[in-house]
């Protein structure tokens, strides 16, 4: 199984644990609409198309309303601690949560006790607990947006507000803030790195740069991060290593925003549509 997990901005929105169909309006999980704007449900979305495209299982969906006030947060924390070993998870991908130390330990300590640790990716929130508790290595795969990586690569920031500002102005020298990232074990053994170029890190070198096509209207379109995160996560699930699902990932995010001819007022769903497109045109080119 993989199980796609994180909060949505939705009030009083109920743990949700179900499938992830696609719908005409966006997805569908345990009998709810959510529509597709950014943030899990694109990421959710991303990786249901490509396990699609694969014939893959359908991933499972863990949702849960959250406005700032925790309550949908830890409620998915909580069900994971108690009820992951029985779920069957291969490949698992924590995106927006709040961060909670305390919680997000509670759920590691679980995956300590199963028999078969699965594939960890974190996004966003769970990321920051992960370096915030120094608990990157449980993970696999982060994918890390540039201000993230000035975050990771701050030794003794606990908090992304709290990142030093001369660290900030590293956002231009990447290979130092990913090398920095390294060095303090505030890192997985693979990382993505999203930005204008995109870094494919291993075990703290640079292994890939990707660049081409450069679509600059797809910069402000929010949401394209978080469908190289959900096409990651079902690359992994349909067999590709951590590595090479970056490297496909990368391509086609960049090729559906080339598909897509965007404007800076594209949505997301609009380039979600060219999904199943890009992935064939990029394994074709990759052979």
């Amino acid at each position: 199984m993989l199980l796609l997990a994180g909060s949505v901005p939705v009030d009083k929105l109920p743990l949700l644990v179900g499938p992830i169909d696609i719908t005409p309006q966006g997805i569908k999980i345990d009998g709810h609409d959510l529509e597709i704007n950014r943030g899990n449900e694109a990421m959710m979305t991303a990786a249901a198309l490509i396990c699609r495209e694969y014939g893959m299982a359908k991933p499972v969906g863990m949702v849960a309303g959250d406005i700032g006030n925790r309550v949908g947060s830890e409620a998915i924390y909580k069900y994971l601690a108690k009820n992951l070993p029985e779920m069957g998870v291969e490949v698992m991908t924590l995106h927006y949560v709040m961060p909670d130390i305390n919680l997000n330990k509670k759920v590691l300590a679980t995956i300590d006790t199963m028999a078969e640790k699965p594939v960890m990716i974190a996004d966003a929130g769970t990321m920051y607990v992960a370096k915030a508790g120094g608990d990157a290595a449980y993970y696999d795969v982060f994918t890390p947006d540039l201000g993230e990586m000035a975050f990771l690569a701050d030794d003794k920031a606990d908090h992304p507000s709290f990142t030093r500002g001369y660290i900030f102005q590293l956002e231009k020298n990447v290979p130092e803030l990913i090398k920095r990232a390294y060095e303090a074990e505030n890192t997985p053994s693979t990382m993505f790195v999203k930005g204008e170029v995109d870094y494919i890190c291993r075990d703290g070198e640079i292994v890939e740069t990707i660049k081409e096509p450069c679509i600059e209207t797809m910069e402000p379109i929010g949401g394209t991060g978080d469908l190289i995160t959900g096409m990651i996560s079902g690359l992994i699930y349909a067999g590709k290593s951590p590595l090479e699902a970056c490297r496909i990932a990368g391509r086609i995010n960049r090729k559906a925003g080339e598909l897509s001819r965007p404007t800076p007022a594209t949505q997301i769903e609009e380039i979600l549509r060219f999904l199943p497109q890009a992935l064939h045109a990029v394994l074709e080119q990759l052979g």
